[in-house]
């Protein structure tokens, strides 16, 4: 050990329950940092793989129409296409070419077919608004996770029954339906009985509430459309590239195509601020902490400006001086930075034990965390900025304390 390192222990512990408490507001403020990090960083990536699971990573929609404009130049008149001003036609007439469009992109790995309608469901007295959504079943789980999402029933009850029915839960409470029972649809004038093969939670509360999955061509018969689907899901094996392909597939393909970061931007701009507002709101006990570690060294500083005059004596530098009063800070920062990874590590695992209900964005029974260095590295780096800042100060005044001037008694 370095006679630097000695002498900065010994000041320490002159100051010694002072930097207990500094020490104290270090781990705490490490170890919730990294908690509600993690919390909010959970809850967010739960929500992603939710929707990544549900609605895809890209959707494939309408027909771009490019409209035209007339201008006229020395008394004649030609048309341009004018792409600020576009007309969308409503939905894809010829999906299968669109498909094999779609399967050039690298980055896909699934395609999906559907068809959607709005319908009128009828269960003896009750009645409720729905919409149904004709899948390929095969191509529907490549894309989502559908077959997780099963709450009650079986999915091999509804791929060999081609009038099956799968129902989202809240959906089937307010009609009181169970797997096995019956319900009437009625669409396009023409009302006919389903049955309903399973019933699916996918936590997101608008879609358990109106969605329906039903074999395409049974949807093609109801809705009265032989032909063409509303839009296309794609999953693609790097998600953070979704951006990017969906602006290179409206491009190329001539679709509306919406990436689900577009989809989602306002889910994720709240928890993007939930994020930061945690951050900020936990940093200020670190900042404390920093305060009083200030505090503590500019008394220590004063406390022992005679000891600092002998160091100088013997032939301490200003530098010599000012590393001894960096190394206590050092000295403090590195035991509150383990013992507060420490800390927030076991308070992470505690939390993502406890029980709680959420329905609506997502569905989960117990608080979701995420587990990522990244967030023991911001919180050692906020830590590291706020106790070498307030250990800078004490340790420049230190390094220009002069021996001639304690003993005048004239030190500043």
């Amino acid at each position: 050990m370095s006679p630097n390192i000695r002498i900065a222990l010994r000041f320490l512990t002159a100051k010694r329950r002072s930097m207990l408490m500094s020490l104290a507001g270090i781990v705490f403020g490490v170890g919730f940092f990294i908690v509600t990090q993690a919390q909010t960083s959970g809850f967010e990536e739960f929500f992603i793989k939710t929707i990544l699971g549900t609605n895809g990573a890209i959707r494939i929609e309408d027909r771009i129409q490019d409209t035209l404009s007339s201008m006229s130049s020395d008394g004649s008149a030609f048309d341009f296409e004018h792409r600020d001003s576009v007309k969308y036609v409503e939905g894809i007439t010829e999906p299968e070419k669109l498909r094999q469009a779609v399967n050039q992109f690298g980055n896909v790995t699934g395609i999906a077919e559907v068809l959607t309608g709005a319908v009128l469901v009828r269960r003896g007295s009750q009645s409720d608004s729905a919409r149904v959504f004709g899948i390929n079943i095969d191509d529907q789980l490549r894309v989502s996770d559908l077959g997780q999402q099963i709450v009650f029933g079986h999915l091999n009850d509804f791929k060999i029954n081609p009038s099956g029915l799968l129902v989202g839960r809240v959906l089937a409470s307010r009609l009181g339906v169970n797997v096995g029972e019956s319900i009437t649809l009625e669409a396009s004038n023409q009302m006919r009985n389903y049955r309903v093969s399973a019933i699916f939670e996918t936590g997101v509360s608008d879609i358990d509430r109106q969605r329906m999955y039903m074999h395409m061509q049974e949807t093609r018969s109801l809705l009265q459309k032989p032909s063409g689907a509303s839009f296309l899901q794609v999953a693609i094996a790097d998600r953070d590239r979704a951006p990017a392909d969906a602006a290179h597939m409206e491009r190329t393909l001539g679709h509306s195509v919406k990436s689900w970061q577009a989809r989602e931007k306002t889910w994720l701009e709240v928890f993007r601020a939930l994020r930061v507002s945690s951050a900020l709101t936990v940093s200020t006990l670190i900042l404390i902490s920093g305060l009083g570690m200030f505090n503590t060294l500019a008394m220590i500083v004063m406390e022992k400006t005679k000891e600092i005059a002998i160091l100088r004596s013997m032939g301490y530098t200003r530098q010599d001086i000012a590393r001894i009063f960096l190394w206590q800070g050092a000295i403090v920062l590195i035991i509150g930075v383990v013992l507060g990874w420490i800390f927030g590590a076991a308070i992470t695992y505690g939390v993502s034990r406890l029980p709680i209900r959420i329905r609506g964005i997502f569905s989960t029974d117990s608080f979701v965390v995420a587990w990522s260095i990244w967030h023991y590295v911001f919180a050692a780096a906020t830590a590291t900025v706020v106790v070498m800042m307030a250990s800078l100060i004490p340790a420049r005044r230190a390094a220009r304390l002069e021996p001639g001037d304690v003993i005048r008694g004239t030190s500043q």
